[in-house]
């Protein structure tokens, strides 16, 4: 009896012992990751500052002991993309407006100066403060007429990412917003070696049109810090860094962001910084509208890695409605895109009856500013000279009519020039023969191939190294997470200091570099 009280007792030692081994080679849980992360951040800790790409921030004075802001509303011209630029309302020159960073316990002043034409206010979005600040237009303050000048005051008792904007709806949706950071009073753990801030935007604007259409419930250029990819500056991070990304959402979409090639922790909200025990992983996280979610991960993975929104609208440019069958053969059974949502939910119309025909349903796509038709008579000739060039202002702006007909200034130019078609057309060899027969066809080759390389055109240090063409497949609200060995860091930094550029967004980085 012993002797097979002392051979269990042994075979479940043994097989304990097998287990324990087993978990040494075991994958570490989110909650292991984290506490290693602490491990290897439980140095001197500090705040590091927000890096808004695109934007920059709002410098300050000092009077006395209180930090000056000086912010204005102004119109403002802001380029989008390669050969779009777009008439917008913002602050300081930029759209979205420059990020605010101050620190807890700070007293601040933001003196606004409206140079609209016409009344607006500011709200600070997630403050608790002093109701007279609040900037509802009619309730806690007179709107602020054109010419007009309001200052705000506040006591900084909070920390965290938070937002200013116009109360006046339309003029947010015109882009008017930034982004205001509190920096706490103790340095958030574990450390961050880089934070970087990213707005959330989007434009309903006509392709010969350069203003938005702020009314419309849909949109055809979505942006992240006013830009559309692939003009977005990317994010650049050495390997093994710690790092913080903040995304705002001031639009009228949610969006759900989405990293590659790492796991984040969700670390804040609107409301401030989430308790540690309450964190939670991801790769894709979800930012509503008036939102804002903080994500922090270290960037261990390394590769030049897309972050952007997953919807999948919102990874294209310029869209606009389809009407008609979705195919290029005569007589084919392509997917119909219909006239109008009435028609499409079986509300028929039609004297006398109504037609019955395959293509009588709803139309997809985004309508941009007029009602779709199932058919649309074209001409085939081209249009008279001035008035093509007329019709294609957002791309063509910078054409006029000269004594040697049409004129491309010195920049369109130099645009066209860098514009590499070569990769634009889709080879017979990358499409099935039979690809007409198909239902569906065609989803990501409507334009028979990726859109043009634009590589030169958006050339700049942040760029260096990517794979030549990425940009024929980077749209919308889309750019990238760089995570570069030390050798290539470097090599980008150094790029990133000879340009010298003025008003640098990473001139934090680089004045520490």
């Amino acid at each position: 009896m012993a002797n097979r009280r002392s051979f269990l007792q042994s075979a479940l030692g043994l097989g304990a012992g097998l287990f324990a081994t087993d978990n040494l080679y075991a994958a570490p849980s989110a909650a292991q990751k984290l506490k290693a992360d602490r491990r290897v951040n439980n140095g001197p800790v500090f705040n590091t500052p927000v890096i808004t790409t695109d934007i920059g921030d709002l410098p300050y004075t000092m009077d006395g002991d209180i930090k000056v802001f000086h912010l204005t509303a102004q119109v403002v011209k802001r380029q989008i993309a390669p050969d779009k630029t777009i008439d917008v309302w913002g602050f300081n020159g930029t759209a979205p407006g420059p990020t605010i960073q101050v620190n807890e316990g700070d007293h601040v002043r933001v003196i606004l100066d409206n140079q609209l034409p016409e009344p607006t206010s500011i709200h600070w979005h997630g403050f608790e403060d002093h109701i007279g600040y609040d900037g509802q237009p009619g309730i806690s303050q007179e709107p602020v007429k054109p010419g007009g000048r309001f200052v705000y005051e506040f006591h900084i008792h909070q920390n965290g990412t938070y937002f200013y904007h116009s109360h006046m709806a339309m003029q947010e949706m015109a882009g008017m917003l930034g982004t205001f950071i509190m920096h706490p009073k103790e340095p958030y753990r574990p450390h961050c070696d880089k934070d970087f801030a990213i707005n959330i935007q989007e434009y309903a604007v006509l392709p010969n049109n350069t203003v938005p259409n702020t009314m419309n419930m849909e949109f055809n250029w979505l942006v992240l810090n006013g830009k559309a990819g692939p003009a977005l500056t990317p994010l650049i991070i050495r390997q093994g860094e710690r790092v913080r990304i903040r995304f705002v959402n001031l639009g009228m979409d949610h969006h759900p962001m989405h990293i590659h090639g790492h796991t984040f922790q969700v670390t804040g909200t609107e409301g401030g910084r989430i308790p540690e025990t309450a964190w939670w992983p991801g790769n894709t996280v979800l930012v509503g509208v008036a939102q804002s979610r903080n994500i922090e991960f270290v960037a261990n993975n390394p590769g030049d890695w897309m972050v952007h929104c997953h919807l999948p609208h919102h990874m294209m440019n310029q869209m606009s409605s389809n009407v008609g069958k979705m195919s290029r053969m005569p007589g084919s059974s392509g997917m119909p895109a219909g006239v109008d949502m009435n028609t499409g939910m079986g509300m028929l119309q039609g004297t006398p009856g109504a037609p019955l025909g395959e293509d009588y349903g709803t139309s997809l796509g985004r309508g941009m500013g007029f009602g779709s038709v199932a058919d649309m008579n074209t001409t085939n000739g081209p249009l008279s000279e001035p008035k093509n060039i007329a019709s294609m202002q957002g791309m063509m702006g910078e054409m006029k009519p000269g004594k040697n007909g049409i004129e491309m200034g010195p920049e369109q130019m130099r645009n066209m020039m860098a514009m590499d078609m070569g990769g634009m057309k889709q080879e017979n060899s990358d499409i099935a023969p039979n690809a007409n027969e198909v239902p569906n066809f065609p989803q990501d080759v409507y334009m028979e191939g990726p859109m043009m390389n634009m590589d030169k055109m958006v050339d700049k240090p942040e760029n260096y190294g990517l794979r030549p063409g990425w940009s024929q497949f980077m749209q919308g609200m889309m750019t990238f997470i760089r995570v570069l060995p030390p050798d290539k860091y470097d090599k980008v930094i150094a790029r990133m200091k000879q340009a010298n550029r003025p008003n640098d967004p990473y001139a934090s980085v680089l004045s520490r570099s």
